[in-house]
């Protein structure tokens, strides 16, 4: 829809932004905020479209400050695994949709649940059942594990006599055999190299759902965490169709076996991406993976896991080779997007940002910490000192089965309770924001919100919260999913900055049906979108009777 009219926003509460007044009206011209108060109603000009808010919610849209849109779309285009709850329904499911797709060479499918299977591990003869004659791809919920049958396994020319690939793990059976659950990119790529992938038009297809997906709930920014060459291609032929929803940053992956030699090329992804002129896409970060994830043992730890299996976690780079790089991608003008889980992860990136800062001066580019899941209180301030934001996940943030059936066991209760350090950061003078790592967890932000201001699951546990002294309140999270996003992606260098309600600004603007600070927690993630605004006009409308009547559709 492209309806230029100017917009007076009214009827309702409006929330600006962290520390700000609320507002009892919003005038909307050109695209930008350009009253708001009793001044909005004064200043509209003949032909201003009233948006009657009903006593809902306006605020400033959410930003997602690190998810992956084509992952999570493309979910759609395979086996629909997210949902079963056990083996045996994934592998129906993969049964069912071979059978109805006799024509697909490779059945490629996500996510399912990595902790159906004692220690995250399946086995390839479980999906033999299903499909015997053709490969199967399964990515697991963390995406950084897939599950693959015999087949598939055949195809890559993956067996006994493989050696275990650089940044990657092929766990096996007693003899040697693969077992059919492969770990990290290095082992991963084996299989997804020889499956050749999507098509460009159903790649293109999936980031269009995706970008949707974000603004039916709200979000009008997004961090593309991990974005590969064969991808920049999807992103700039959506946008030449037109179908992008929401605003991208690409976040260029950073591969420690051809960096820093591939430099130069992430460099000219960033001049074509500018050359394209879309409005809605940039790429000026490089996303760094430091280590891998807990729950598989590859996240990196200062002291060693509680079962051993892999003593310390793995690290992608070795320390001076991630702080060369991670210089010399400062120096280039891109910001670091670096993936940290565990503590030691999370240290190594530190140093390789202080690093930087030592060779380059005092970086421009506010470098990112993603995750921040484990952080050593000797490392917390350094955030603050080296103007580091820590980008987390707040929904990660509770007692649900993924941290007490996988966390918990491998780090122990005492290490895991200092997991999310989200108050303790903020009070250390650290920025934070916040993104869902969609589709490995939901994107809805209030999903997270409610986590984030009670540390319980959706059914409340525990009463009082988990680590309940790590709890934020409402607007702290709030500003972390709106505002907090906005300094991530530096939108306060550009000439219609967004990430709060003020005159100038982007009307980049989300109308909830009501106000989540004085909703519950086990109720806020219910709280609907009755519409999303970007740069002033909507993209997405509610079909409420309410909303139907205030707005048009396009």
């Amino acid at each position: 829809m492209n309806d230029p009219r100017p917009r007076l926003f009214t009827g309702g509460t409006i929330w600006t932004g962290h520390g700000r007044p609320d507002a009892s009206a919003v005038l909307v011209v050109d695209g930008r905020i350009h009253a708001i108060g009793p001044e909005a109603h004064d200043s509209a000009p003949d032909g201003t479209e009233t948006v009657h808010l009903a006593g809902g919610f306006l605020m400033p849209s959410f930003g997602d400050g690190h998810a992956h849109p084509i992952f999570g779309g493309l979910e759609e285009a395979g086996p629909r695994v997210r949902g079963c709850t056990s083996i045996a329904e994934i592998v129906e499911e993969v049964r069912r949709y071979a059978d109805a797709h006799p024509d697909r060479e490779w059945i490629i499918g996500a996510s399912y649940d990595g902790s159906l299977s004692p220690g995250g591990l399946f086995d390839a003869r479980w999906l033999d059942e299903a499909v015997p004659d053709r490969p199967v791809i399964l990515r697991a919920w963390d995406y950084h594990t897939v599950w693959v049958n015999s087949r598939a396994l055949e195809l890559a020319g993956i067996d006994a006599n493989t050696p275990e690939p650089v940044l990657g793990e092929i766990p096996r059976r007693p003899d040697g055999s693969p077992l059919g659950t492969l770990r990290e990119w290095g082992a991963v790529e084996l299989v997804t190299r020889a499956s050749g992938g999507f098509s460009l038009d159903e790649r293109v297809d999936a980031l269009a759902r995706a970008t949707r997906q974000f603004a039916s709930l709200g979000v009008t920014w997004v961090q593309d965490a991990w974005v590969e060459p064969d991808d920049v291609d999807v992103y700039l032929e959506a946008a030449r169709r037109g179908v992008l929803a929401t605003r991208v940053n690409l976040a260029l992956l950073a591969d420690p076996r051809v960096f820093p030699d591939a430099l130069p090329s992430l460099v000219e992804i960033r001049r074509r991406i500018e050359a394209a002129g879309s409005p809605l896409l940039t790429a000026h970060s490089v996303k760094f993976f430091a280590d891998g994830v807990v729950e598989n043992e590859t996240g990196a730890l200062l002291e060693p896991y509680c079962s051993g299996m892999h003593d310390h976690g793995m690290l992608v780079w070795e320390p001076e080779h991630l702080a060369r790089s991670v210089a010399a991608v400062d120096a280039a003008g891109l910001q670091p997007h670096i993936h940290a889980i565990g503590d030691r992860a999370v240290r190594v990136a530190l140093d390789a940002i202080e690093y930087a800062a030592s060779v380059n001066g005092p970086s421009a580019n506010r470098p990112v910490i993603a995750h921040a899941q484990l952080v050593s209180e000797a490392d917390r301030a350094r955030f603050a000192r080296l103007r580091v934001i820590a980008n987390m996940q707040p929904l990660w943030a509770q007692l649900d089965a993924l941290m007490t059936l996988l966390t918990v066991p491998r780090l122990g209760e005492d290490r895991a309770d200092r997991q999310y350090a989200m108050r303790s950061l903020l009070d250390d003078g650290g920025a934070l924001s916040f993104g869902s790592d969609w589709p490995c967890s939901s994107a809805a932000p209030l999903d997270g919100i409610a986590v984030a201001t009670s540390r319980t699951t959706a059914s409340g546990d525990p009463a009082g919260g988990w680590t309940p002294h790590e709890r934020l309140d409402i607007a702290t999270a709030l500003a972390a999913y709106t505002s907090g996003v906005a300094t991530q992606a530096l939108a306060d260098r550009t000439d219609a900055p967004w990430g709060r309600i003020e005159v100038g600004a982007s009307a980049d603007l989300v109308w909830l049906e009501r106000d989540p600070r004085t909703t519950d927690r086990t109720t806020m993630p219910d709280i609907a979108v009755r519409a999303t605004y970007l740069a002033g006009e909507p993209v997405v409308l509610s079909t409420t009777p309410t909303a139907a009547a205030a707005l048009p559709h396009p």
